[in-house]
């Protein structure tokens, strides 16, 4: 199996927001945008992999500013760092006025997926071919929070934790 370079999974969602896509302020619900982000995520994963994936984790996501009715929502995604059968995935959310072209960052996520076989067992992901220093800092960065995330599962596993 070929190690892949980040370019290689990068992938871009464009979106138009529409009326259906409001909440009761009139911008975009958090959980069109959560549901968008994981699309991207997911479409990164299967890219790089070449399989199916699931979504395991996505880690907090803040809502910098929102994405109003009529913005087209621009989602950028690309691995950073590749496991035996995991990959963590960047995304970025930018929000973009089709008139006037002003564009705001308004959030972004880091998000774990599992590769699957035709069984729906996981299984290995091509490795990750690190090019420049920015990659191989985003990779350390997703290392320490695989480190953390698998910490705070140890925590919750214990008895009496809930």
């Amino acid at each position: 199996m070929e190690a892949k370079t980040v370019a290689d999974s990068r992938i871009t969602l464009h979106q138009f927001m529409m009326p259906e896509h409001a909440n009761l302020q009139g911008n975009v619900h958090g959980g069109i945008v959560m549901k968008l982000v994981d699309e991207a995520g997911a479409l990164a994963a299967i890219k790089h992999a070449q399989r199916p994936v699931v979504t395991v984790t996505i880690d907090s996501m803040t809502f910098l500013s929102p994405v109003h009715v009529g913005d087209v929502m621009n989602l950028s995604a690309q691995i950073i760092r590749v496991g035996k059968t995991s990959l963590e995935v960047e995304i970025r959310v930018v929000a973009e006025n089709p008139i006037t072209g002003e564009e705001t960052h308004t959030n972004s996520a880091y998000a774990v997926y599992v590769a699957l076989d035709d069984e729906g067992r996981p299984v290995k992901v091509p490795n990750l071919k690190l090019e420049s220093d920015d990659e191989r800092r985003r990779a350390a960065e997703a290392a320490d929070r695989q480190k953390h995330r698998l910490e705070q599962r140890k925590l919750m596993e214990r008895p009496g934790s809930a």
